[in-house]
């Protein structure tokens, strides 16, 4: 799981390096608080709303279509009359007044292979066939040790402040595709965990559902075929391929045909009790967030105690969230045992909450993690709060 520290890095290192431009452009931050307005805060301001708008370009990492968007402001920022954009093969964008020829990689090339930022003469750039004369400066844009590609910048005369300027636009750029990374691995997290939690699914609840339908076919043929379809429908929902939020709903109508199918199994050991505001039904929760819930009470709560077990599960509005708790009185959890599980300190067991809490603190916030109340033989009271309101996610 990615932690916050390693965002918070990020999101520093963004800011750190958009003031570099800055200074390295010769724009400086006003010292004095009664100098607002002067031509230096109007250049540092704008420089640093080129750089936000540049950024919207890279949020899928080096990308073509990405680079020539992004290049037409951030020519800006290194005043030169062309700049180009390559990933570490082929040219991705040229904004500017020269129209280059494929041979100008053959000179980026050399960047490429040395990492190392280069500055190319006039004479250099008539023997490679680049039309226009001038300079071009070339610097490597690195993520993580790799150069990915390169920045240029095409200028009648490269001098020490274009070099500087142009290292901390490539800079820059590095972070804006470490960032695109980042959020491209928490989405395959986030995916992850899900595949993880559907396989936590198959092998042991389809066996046991297989077990009692087969149970009902001789004695109970009408029951054995509504099990089926039940099992059916169940497993349509939990295997679906597309969106990765649900409602309180759907989820609970999936959570409905999973208990059949365990009463099936259970008999009259397991019962459930529901308490459910119609206020939070359409609330958007992430998929599969109350069902390995429902589970770890059937699995791991009553599926190991003698007698009968209960179940609870309620939904209501509490203020600008939705609370949903899922309580049994079953055999309870260590909480030592409870905190290395969360922490992702163990495998095996309880997967289902871990996984669940750990989704719920990547798309809301640490504070929104699941609170666990559980104790050996006391049964586990859990308890998950969403916002109600959450115009970023849809079912």
């Amino acid at each position: 799981m990615f932690s916050a520290a390693v965002d918070t890095a990020l999101v520093c290192a963004v800011v750190v390096v958009t003031i570099a431009i800055v200074a390295a452009l010769g724009f400086r931050l006003s010292r004095s608080s009664h100098d607002l307005g002067s031509d230096a805060d109007r250049a540092t301001y704008a420089t640093l709303h080129t750089a936000a708008l540049a950024s919207e370009h890279l949020r899928e990492g080096l990308t073509a279509s990405g680079a020539a968007k992004a290049s037409r402001h951030l020519r800006g920022l290194l005043r030169c009359d062309t700049l180009v954009m390559t990933d570490d093969a082929a040219m991705l964008a040229s904004d500017g007044s020269r129209s280059l020829p494929s041979a100008v990689m053959l000179l980026i090339q050399r960047v490429l292979d040395s990492g190392r930022t280069q500055i190319f003469r006039s004479t250099q750039l008539d023997e490679a066939g680049v039309p226009g004369g001038g300079e071009l400066v070339v610097a490597p844009v690195r993520v993580d040790q790799r150069i990915i590609g390169t920045v240029g910048a095409f200028a009648p005369d490269v001098n020490a402040g274009l070099v500087r300027a142009t290292n901390e636009l490539a800079g820059w750029v590095s972070t804006q595709v470490e960032l695109a990374e980042l959020a491209s691995s928490r989405r395959l997290l986030a995916e992850a965990e899900v595949r993880a939690l559907r396989a936590q699914i198959s092998p042991h609840f389809i066996y046991n559902s297989l077990n009692a339908i087969a149970s009902f076919i001789n004695t109970d043929p009408a029951r054995a075929r509504e099990l089926v379809v039940e099992f059916a429908d169940f497993t349509r929902y939990s295997f679906r391929r597309h969106g990765d939020f649900t409602t309180v709903a759907e989820e609970l109508k999936s959570i409905d045909r999973y208990l059949l199918l365990e009463r099936a199994r259970f008999g009259e050991r397991l019962k459930v009790k529901l308490e459910i505001g119609p206020e939070v039904l359409s609330t958007v929760i992430p998929f599969l967030s109350l069902q390995p819930l429902v589970e770890n009470a059937v699995r791991h709560g009553l599926d190991s105690k003698d007698g009968t077990g209960h179940i609870t599960i309620t939904a209501h509005d509490a203020g600008a969230f939705a609370e949903v708790t899922i309580e049994d009185d079953g055999v309870g959890i260590d909480p030592e045992h409870l905190r290395l599980v969360l922490a992702g300190h163990t495998e095996g067991v309880h997967v289902g909450l871990r996984n669940v809490d750990s989704r719920l603190r990547q798309v809301y916030g640490d504070d929104h993690g699941l609170i666990i109340d559980t104790a050996p033989g006391a049964g586990t009271l859990i308890t998950m709060r969403v916002p109600k309101s959450q115009p970023d996610h849809q079912a």
